[in-house]
């Protein structure tokens, strides 16, 4: 199958772009949502990191606080490196899962770390959603009512857009409304709909 990685940094608008390529049917695979169910109560990752870092990153219901669990290991760079190593061979393995299981023409795999892991080496095609830091700033902290700080610190952790450009086989300028992003992801639509036609008849040839 023809897989498009899906990526940009944090408030940069990869939900928008993902739901959009949603209702024209094509199968997306979230890396958050996946990176969600592998701490699931009741999944072994869950109790590793009860174990580490004490109940109180859990919430009253058993749930994995998230909030809570970001704000440490963000703080703290040798215990991000622990939860990494934890998580992301569980979140590979079920995203390979779910790319198996998708009936559509192709699919796209969306994810924030997509560049900084190697789930970059699951996809034929990387496109990046850009805005500037001011932009990624101030959605955040709307969205989430998360301080500019810890925003700040969570787009240091990850690749600079920089080098996120540099990847990238197509780009999407997010600086606008979410109307303006409509045609953008149509004409990309299009693009991989060819692509993943051709892959099919190399394989078949």
């Amino acid at each position: 199958m023809f897989v498009v990685g899906l990526t940009g940094g944090i408030g940069s608008g990869k939900s928008a772009v993902s739901k959009l390529f949603e209702q024209m049917a094509i199968t997306v695979i979230d890396a958050d949502q996946v990176a969600r169910e592998v701490v699931e109560p009741g999944e072994p990752a869950l109790d590793k990191i009860t174990l580490r870092f004490g109940s109180e990153i859990l919430l009253a219901d058993g749930q994995l606080d998230r909030k809570a669990l970001r704000k440490i290991v963000f703080e703290t760079p040798a215990q991000r490196d622990w939860l990494e190593q934890l998580l992301h061979p569980l979140i590979r393995d079920r995203i390979l899962l779910k790319l198996d299981q998708s009936d559509s023409e192709y699919a796209i795999l969306a994810s924030p770390l997509l560049l900084e892991t190697d789930q970059h080496l699951l996809v034929n095609h990387i496109v990046v959603v850009d805005v500037d830091e001011a932009t990624q700033i101030s959605r955040t902290v709307a969205r989430d009512s998360t301080d500019t700080e810890q925003v700040k610190a969570i787009i240091a952790a990850q690749i600079s857009r920089d080098q996120r450009i540099i990847k990238a086989d197509d780009l999407i300028d997010n600086s606008g409304s979410v109307d303006a992003l409509t045609p953008l992801v149509e004409q990309l639509h299009k693009k991989f709909l060819d692509k993943a036609k051709q892959e099919r008849e190399s394989d078949l040839g």
